[in-house]
């Protein structure tokens, strides 16, 4: 399986350096602009931190990428075929929510994303990474309770909901069982 490194020697932290470099941006802007501090910044890009997905989904929204462009960095994406054991994985060191990358690819303004949030773990997702997509998250088992802005949705196996207009939202795993979802994006650009 292609993971993801997380840890303090990761490419995670070359990628956000780079993309903010490319665009003149000091820590300052980005922490700025994602709502990040500049010391997590700093700490994420030396490579001391290992960043949570609710940060990373700030960075990669300030930036106007989605969480997958970020992690992946389009790498290799745009085989015809991709093997299970070669779709990336991602864990977040906080949470333990793993995602693990289906398709991301430049033909199509797609991505499916397949995740399992484990039981009470909670991820907050910022309004600014839905300002570019369009989502739709569809449970293959067990529960999710999604709090966008002030409406609560529990969905159980099967169901799916399409995202409104970007608000903050929250995917929360409330039950003892591990939840497993699917995501699709689409982008607009």
């Amino acid at each position: 399986m292609s993971t993801i490194v997380d840890d303090p020697g990761t490419e995670l932290a070359q990628r956000i350096a780079a993309e903010r470099g490319a665009r003149g941006w000091s820590l300052a802007e980005l922490a700025a602009r994602s709502g990040v501090s500049k010391a997590m910044l700093s700490k994420i890009e030396r490579r001391e931190s290992s960043p949570t997905a609710s940060i990373l989904l700030r960075i990669a929204g300030s930036f106007e990428m989605t969480l997958a462009e970020l992690l992946t960095g389009m790498q290799g994406e745009d085989a015809r075929l991709r093997r299970a054991g070669d779709q990336p994985v991602w864990t977040d060191p906080a949470t333990g929510y793993r995602r693990r990358q289906v398709y991301l690819g430049s033909r199509l303004p797609l991505e499916l994303v397949d995740v399992v949030l484990p039981p009470g773990a909670r991820v907050a997702i910022p309004a600014s990474s839905y300002a570019f997509i369009r989502q739709l998250v569809w449970v293959i088992e067990g529960s999710l309770t999604i709090t966008e802005g002030e409406d609560e949705t529990v969905l159980a196996t099967g169901d799916r909901i399409e995202f409104g207009p970007p608000s903050d939202c929250m995917f929360r795993n409330d039950r003892d069982v591990p939840c497993r979802y699917l995501v699709a994006v689409m982008r607009q650009r």
